[in-house]
């Protein structure tokens, strides 16, 4: 018997997150130059993942 395809190792499973954990979103803010030092972590603008 073969196994099925959902029971595959997890390094085989690259789905794409669409949402960003709170460090991500400032890294991201920071790259775009959005974030400035100081600002608080909470309350971030909405981010979408660069493709």
């Amino acid at each position: 018997m073969s196994q099925h395809s959902s029971l595959k190792g997890s390094s085989k499973i690259a789905a794409k997150r669409n949402v960003l954990k709170r460090f991500e979103r400032v890294e991201l803010l920071k790259k775009r130059g959005q974030w400035k030092e100081g600002d608080r972590g909470y309350n971030l603008r909405k981010t979408k993942a660069d493709a």
